[in-house]
């Protein structure tokens, strides 16, 4: 099983969370992690890059829906780019799409909160 990571780095006033590998039960806690120290830092505008994660289980799925209302709270939200097709499958299954942007790239991101008004 592929190791889970992130990464963060910053582009306009906006955060970038990369994630690769596994996103599961045990892994859950790093990306939660993540999340509470952006918003630790007041920031609310976050971009989600799937590119590398390969799998994400329903407790990966649950430290979106734990951080999404903070971020929207605060003039914020949580935009997610870049999905493999089995990861997307995932999200679309539980009616993720409904709830977030899912969008194809960080520039679609970027636009989309700037659209906002973000």
């Amino acid at each position: 099983m592929a190791e889970f990571k992130t990464s963060l780095r910053e582009s306009e006033e906006f955060s970038i969370v990369e994630l690769s590998g596994y996103l599961d039960a045990h892994t859950a806690p790093d990306l939660e992690s993540a999340f509470t120290g952006l918003i630790d830092q007041n920031k609310y505008k976050v971009v989600v890059n799937f590119k590398d994660l390969e799998y994400i289980s329903s407790a990966g799925l649950g430290v979106f829906m734990a951080y999404i209302e903070t971020m929207r709270e605060n003039n914020g939200d949580i935009k997610l780019v870049e999905m493999k097709p089995a990861v997307y499958g995932i999200f679309d299954l539980l009616g993720f799409p409904l709830l977030y942007d899912i969008l194809d790239d960080e520039k679609d991101a970027l636009n989309k909160f700037k659209q906002q008004g973000a």
